[in-house]
């Protein structure tokens, strides 16, 4: 009973976080995030535009959090937005910006865009960017274009956890075209990444052995002789 309460709770969640992002274009929705608290269910977004998803005076927002309250059953829905610190750094709203462009330009001018995207990524201080665009582009047969700059992991933990990735789809009037986006962020730690410490030269001092010194009783004899030749004298 215990593990359906959770797969059912967990189900809920996609279902809320899908009808978010379906509804949400054009704003920089990022990701959405549930959380469920003692006063009711806390619904975080992160979009790199917030203003937009607020709307004049909370009206957007208010009108959002009705419609999750009356569409899924949520007792006090409260609808938090979060700003997105570094916007190019992450895949779904650089997906979700050449999804746009291409839709207003066309296909003809998938290069430059992807080209343009590209080095904006890279320049926000990325390791590597990978984009892929397929579909009827540019002409009427399909095809895959790939684009890519830096240092990029395919295989391993750091691939499937570390690197962020996107699949979108452009709505064209030659049909539809996919997108996708793997970004390696600046802040992962690969598990071959070796620091090397400088290890300081312990200097040895040579430490000079005290000269042999003679016992106490020859030294008075010594001087015994001494003080016996000066009185001869």
């Amino acid at each position: 009973m215990i593990e359906r309460k959770f797969v059912a709770q967990k189900f809920k969640e996609s279902q809320i976080q899908e009808y978010i992002t379906q509804n949400l274009k054009n704003v920089g929705h990022s990701h959405t995030k549930m959380i469920k608290t003692p006063l009711g269910e806390k619904i975080i977004i992160y979009a790199s535009r917030p203003g937009l998803i607020v709307g004049r005076k909370g009206q957007n927002i208010k009108q959002l959090t009705k419609t999750l309250k009356k569409k899924f059953d949520l007792e006090n829905p409260q609808v938090e937005i979060s700003e997105v610190e570094n916007p190019n750094l992450d895949a779904h709203i650089v997906a979700e910006k050449i999804v746009d462009a291409l839709e207003k330009f066309g296909s003809e001018k998938f290069k430059a865009i992807g080209h343009k995207i590209m080095t904006e990524v890279m320049r926000s201080g990325a390791l590597g960017i990978e984009i892929v665009v397929s579909g009827k582009v540019p002409s009427a047969r399909a095809k895959s274009w790939r684009f890519y700059s830096g240092y990029l992991k395919k295989c391993g933990d750091v691939a499937i956890s570390g690197v962020r990735r996107a699949d979108i789809q452009a709505h064209l009037k030659t049909g539809i075209v996919g997108v996708k986006v793997k970004i390696m962020p600046p802040d992962i730690k690969l598990p071959d990444d070796v620091d090397l410490v400088e290890q300081n030269e312990n200097k040895v001092e040579e430490v000079k052995e005290p000269a042999h010194e003679e016992p106490k009783e020859e030294k008075t004899k010594k001087r015994k002789k001494k003080k016996d030749e000066s009185e001869r004298n």
